[in-house]
């Protein structure tokens, strides 16, 4: 016998994997606009689909349209992070890569794919009018994240000693900050785009939780590759669940109070932990206490 509402439910459910194939094609499709940016080795069909799916369960009422930056903007990170960590042997190469989006992002031409790319992201928000007011936030939290990647190559470079907390305070080279931010001045609502700096705390709380996440998520291939991760560098994996478990309790009350004004930036910033954690079949939080 069918469960009420179960026919509803199964219809959202399709709805959203449609939502989610619809951007997978224009997702697929940018990247083949900058040459071997993506190469097919680092970047397989299930890049992309983690991407979208993420996107679109994440904000199931919006149109692929209104996913297209916040797509692109993820998959922007993991190219640059892809230069900064497989690409760069040097800190001067590190520094010079820097410094080059930075002057992107203020209006220079494009020297590479990875800066022709970011180009194109920042004139594609430029067609949203408030972003002229807020072009200065979007330049910092790229500025973080830069700074946060180029922080990392240089703890992976000199072997350093980082413990638990720093490595967590360094969760801007996760970059999810700059694709939240970037999202919300594309597709956020008046609201909003007058608040994103008072949206700015839960963002980097999600941030934090998924930083860990990410790390045992990708801790066989970091250890493979000689990538840094957090299991690396001495922490315990109990120490890490700890950790998670009180970054998504933070998160959860930082969104609380987020969701009286404006409800589906809350369900976005909430969806992001509950649905990375179920794509990953990691939660790191307790299920009956979340």
């Amino acid at each position: 016998m069918r469960t009420p509402g179960e026919l509803d439910e199964a219809f959202e459910l399709g709805r959203t994997c449609a939502l989610a194939a619809e951007c997978d094609r224009d997702l697929r499709r940018c990247a083949q606009m900058y040459g071997g940016l993506f190469p097919g080795a680092a970047f397989g069909p299930e890049i992309y689909s983690a991407l979208t799916l993420t996107s679109a369960f994440g904000a199931p009422w919006a149109t692929a349209e209104r996913l297209k930056v916040v797509n692109r903007a993820a998959l922007w990170v993991l190219a640059l992070d892809r230069l900064v960590d497989h690409t760069a042997t040097t800190r001067e190469q590190v520094n010079e890569l820097i410094g080059d989006c930075l002057a992107v992002a203020d209006g220079a031409a494009p020297r590479a794919a990875v800066t022709r790319f970011l180009a194109d992201l920042r004139d594609e928000l430029a067609t949203v009018q408030e972003f002229a007011d807020l072009h200065w936030l979007w330049r910092e939290q790229l500025g973080r994240t830069l700074a946060g990647m180029g922080r990392a190559w240089v703890w992976r470079d000199t072997a350093a000693e980082v413990s638990l907390d720093r490595y967590v305070g360094n969760a801007d080279s996760r970059g999810t900050c700059f694709v939240d931010l970037s999202h919300l001045i594309y597709a956020g609502d008046a609201w909003v785009r007058d608040h994103l700096e008072d949206l700015r705390p839960a963002s980097e709380q999600v941030q934090r939780y998924l930083h860990l996440l990410g790390d045992l998520a990708s801790y066989r291939r970091d250890l493979s590759w000689g990538g840094l991760n957090v299991l690396l560098l001495g922490v315990a994996r109990a120490d890490v669940n700890e950790a998670m478990t009180g970054l998504a309790r933070d998160a959860g009350e930082l969104i609380h109070g987020v969701r009286e004004r404006s409800p589906r930036t809350a369900t976005y910033l909430w969806r992001q932990i509950g649905f990375s954690a179920g794509y990953h079949n990691i939660s790191g939080y307790d299920h009956q206490k979340w």
